[in-house]
């Protein structure tokens, strides 16, 4: 039997790395706190991000930026999980505002739009939108879930995104 979950979860993820299609994560409580940066995650809605582990633990960041941070060094802010204890990755599309899985979602960085800690990643479900982000937002560029490195973290922290 276990075999057979641990298969259907690894389907599930497989196919959810395919495209940035909607994923389902219970929502924030009101007393959500970001373990990166502390604040309330509830109050933004628009940029609600998650990160779900196997054991259904689940941590809630008020955007894509402190998503990453945290997956960076999970031991720093969550010392009883590892980075490959993490099943879902989720991101709320801007376009969408819905939850889509954050390893098939389109980034822009550097536009004029901010969230809640200023410059960030603003997630988008597909290149389209992506495409059509940066034409009306001024981005810098689009990247993938595997191209957000510490080098446009720490850019965007100081609003230096090239």
């Amino acid at each position: 039997m276990r075999f057979f979950t641990t298969l259907l979860l690894c389907l599930f993820l497989l196919s959810a790395r395919a495209q940035a299609g909607e994923v389902v994560v219970a929502p924030p409580g009101p007393n959500s706190v970001c373990p990166v940066c502390g604040m309330f995650v509830a109050k933004y809605p628009e940029w609600v991000a998650a990160a779900v582990f196997k054991d259904g633990h689940a941590h809630y960041f008020d955007g894509a930026k402190d998503l990453f941070k945290f997956m960076r060094d999970v031991g720093k802010f969550d010392p009883g999980h590892k980075a490959a204890d993490i099943a879902i990755v989720a991101v709320t599309d801007y376009y969408g505002v819905r939850t889509i899985d954050a390893r098939g979602a389109f980034f822009v960085v550097g536009s004029d739009v901010l969230g809640p800690m200023g410059h960030e990643l603003v997630p988008l479900a597909s290149r389209q939108d992506a495409d059509e982000f940066m034409a009306d937002h001024k981005g810098k560029r689009i990247v993938s879930f595997e191209q957000v490195g510490d080098e446009i973290l720490k850019g965007l922290d100081k609003g230096q995104v090239k």
